[in-house]
């Protein structure tokens, strides 16, 4: 694949958990989509800081409920590269398996990226005996209204008691991330940053510079200079912090 830079010399990647809020999603088995959904767009995004020349947005980073047209929107605005929604599926308590849509009309483009992404999920998941529904096409909302290459995925039933205690394990949080992030990286040919010592936080809601601190074992005073930060130690969210 060839990386070809935005404007701003990034490339960028706009993130969107599904559902949120007043919407839950689809809910089973003691789960909420909402939640799962979060959890690992957040993980993508933190995985992402690792490489360099990309920039990540996501639709919403705690339990709120953007329209679609609102998430459409933010990302056609910001001028994003590919747009990511991330989903939990539902149906019956016999329904299996992963499976990711593009829009109908879908551009050479996305569907070239669906293919990579969808390959390097299956990958990483295959180990939890995953079915493999295939490349899907739909109608969708915020595939239809966005300007970038889109890409929705479909991440095992909730509906279904085997996959709903899948989707319970931390380590298939991280593997279902590292699945979508190998595809990125592989679609847009993003290189590792340079190793070093140094290790970044990306602020959520709730976070302050003294809690973030004491996470990681450093000062605020070292988080101050390392981030050039104001008096007041001001971050916003989805800020990427140097802690270490």
């Amino acid at each position: 694949m060839v990386n070809v830079l935005s404007k701003q010399g990034l490339i960028k990647i706009f993130i969107d958990p599904g559902h949120g809020g007043k919407d839950p999603g689809a809910v089973g088995n003691g789960l909420l989509e909402k939640d799962l959904t979060l959890k690992i767009a957040k993980r993508v995004k933190e995985l992402l800081a690792a490489y360099e020349d990309v920039e990540v947005k996501m639709s919403r980073t705690g339990d709120t409920y953007p329209t679609l047209s609102e998430r459409a929107k933010t990302a056609n605005v910001w001028g994003a590269d590919f747009f990511l929604s991330i989903h939990i599926n539902s149906a019956s308590k016999t329904s299996t398996g992963y499976e990711d849509y593009i829009y109908t009309k879908a551009s050479a483009k996305s569907k070239e990226y669906q293919k990579i992404i969808h390959a390097e999920i299956m990958k990483k998941i295959k180990e939890y005996g995953v079915r493999d529904r295939g490349l899907q096409t739909g109608n969708l909302q915020v595939l239809r209204t966005t300007n970038m290459p889109a890409l929705l995925t479909e991440n095992l039933y909730i509906s279904n008691p085997d996959e709903a205690a899948i989707l319970k394990k931390a380590a298939f949080i991280e593997d279902v991330a590292q699945g979508h992030v190998n595809g990125i990286v592989t679609a847009f040919d993003l290189k590792k940053k340079k190793a070093d010592d140094k290790e970044y936080h990306t602020v959520v809601k709730g976070d302050t510079v003294t809690k973030i601190a004491k996470k990681y074992g450093t000062t605020i005073v070292k988080i101050k200079s390392w981030n050039k930060l104001d008096d007041k130690y001001t971050v916003r969210i989805e800020q990427n912090l140097r802690v270490k």
